[in-house]
């Protein structure tokens, strides 16, 4: 599943700082606007406890994790829609993901600058929201020039495009994302088609200092980015992205006791990750046996043949059958053998619903 979440903010909020936290890619980060340029791509893991018991069940040769897709696309600055910085590429950058992590910086220090020079998160937040919705607006204002002619002449498939374009248009003028509006079915086929920045998922990542980690719930600054993204039912993770570059370059057992000192459960890494995940609408279906345990990345809704075409293009076009067990099931029972005895493994067809959690072993025949 090639899906991928771009990392966005203002300069010096801390984008290129997570971003080589997340790959350990090394992306350049430095005290000026602009420092990236070119979008830089990484793959992360998606952390998953449940392929380590799975492992334990199973004693295969080898353990794959399935994988998410990070871009770090440099600092937009006011004006961006109009070309202001380096707008223009900016939001061809964004325009290419399917999700945006907004990183907000919620922290005071004198060293490194703010490209405002104040730093107010809510300000930033929509100086951003303010360019894609000024880029949105332009989308919708040439397409409203095309079709309101053939609206007025009762063309009825003109119509109903043109019913869509002014309730856009409204809200944009309301300084609001296309994200919060509803449509139905057949309106959202039109809205795809426009490619609107605004329609994409947000998640608003706070950035804090390291000595705000332990408890964000003191810093105002953070509380007001979780009201503001509440209004457009979206969600926060804070994070200190300078401890999470440090917490990166450490192995397992060392991370875990780092997070076990500052009092922290799960990284703000592994977080992110998670939600940036269920952001997408994605979920985890497990192929097991003694030479492999992997797990893999399918878009929720997904039937059985096409989640077997997630492995091989062969699979889905000589589906037969897929042979499936919850994971919980397969879990509660220790076995394969023991949760077939127990009647838990079952036969499914070509119009199963894969769900979340899944251990299948796909039939076919090519």
């Amino acid at each position: 599943m090639a899906l991928t979440a771009g990392i966005v903010g203002l300069p010096n909020v801390g984008k290129s700082t997570l971003f080589n936290a997340i790959t350990q890619a090394g992306a350049e980060s430095a005290n000026y606007p602009f420092c990236t340029i070119d979008p830089n791509v990484g793959v992360v893991e998606v952390p998953d406890k449940r392929l380590d018991r799975l492992t334990e069940i199973f004693h295969p040769r080898k353990t794959v994790p399935t994988t998410f897709e990070f871009t770090d696309i440099a600092g937009i600055v006011k004006g961006a829609s109009k070309g202001e910085g380096l707008g223009n590429q900016f939001l061809s950058h964004i325009r290419q993901v399917d999700a945006i992590c907004h990183v907000v910086r919620c922290f005071q220090d004198e060293n490194i600058t703010h490209v405002s020079g104040n730093v107010n998160p809510i300000d930033d937040i929509e100086t951003i929201n303010l360019e894609l919705i000024f880029a949105d607006m332009e989308t919708v204002e040439k397409r409203l020039q095309r079709i309101e002619k053939l609206a007025k002449q009762k063309d009825k498939h003109a119509m109903g495009e043109y019913e869509v374009l002014l309730k856009l248009k409204d809200t944009f003028e309301q300084e609001k994302p296309a994200r919060i509006l509803e449509f139905s079915e057949e309106q959202q086929k039109i809205v795809k088609g426009y490619q609107l920045l605004t329609m994409k998922p947000v998640l608003y990542v706070a950035n804090v200092s390291e000595e705000g980690i332990t408890d964000p719930s003191n810093n105002e600054m953070v509380q007001s980015v979780k009201q503001y993204a509440e209004k457009e039912h979206s969600e926060v993770v804070v994070i200190c992205a300078k401890i999470e570059e440090e917490i990166s370059e450490l192995d397992e057992e060392e991370k875990n006791e780092f997070l076990k000192e500052l009092g922290i459960e799960e990284s703000g890494l592994d977080q992110l990750i998670r939600k940036s995940y269920t952001l997408l609408g994605l979920a985890t279906f497990f192929t097991a046996g003694e030479q492999e345990v992997r797990a893999w990345t399918f878009k929720k809704g997904m039937k059985a043949p096409q989640c077997a075409g997630i492995i091989h293009s062969d699979f889905e076009r000589g589906f037969i059958r897929a042979e499936t067990v919850s994971y919980d099931d397969l879990v509660s029972y220790g076995s394969m053998n023991a949760a077939k005895e127990a009647g838990k493994v079952r036969l499914e067809g070509k119009d199963y619903i894969v769900q979340d959690g899944d251990v299948i072993y796909f039939r076919f025949n090519v």
